[in-house]
């Protein structure tokens, strides 16, 4: 675990990763909301009948 914290604190502006993750991960699951709740009722029942199909 040693390695591990000295290689990362060798690197110049290291604590910016950890941001930019959690904000593409927030992006996405506010946009994956608001899709879940702006989609049209049949265009959710088409895609859940889309495995069925044949």
């Amino acid at each position: 675990m040693k390695f591990i914290t000295d290689h990362l604190s060798s690197i110049h502006d290291v604590a910016i990763y950890p941001i930019i993750s959690l904000s593409i991960f927030v992006t996405f699951f506010a946009v994956l909301g608001w899709w879940v709740i702006k989609a049209d009722e049949k265009d959710i029942n088409k895609m859940a009948e889309l495995p069925l199909d044949k």
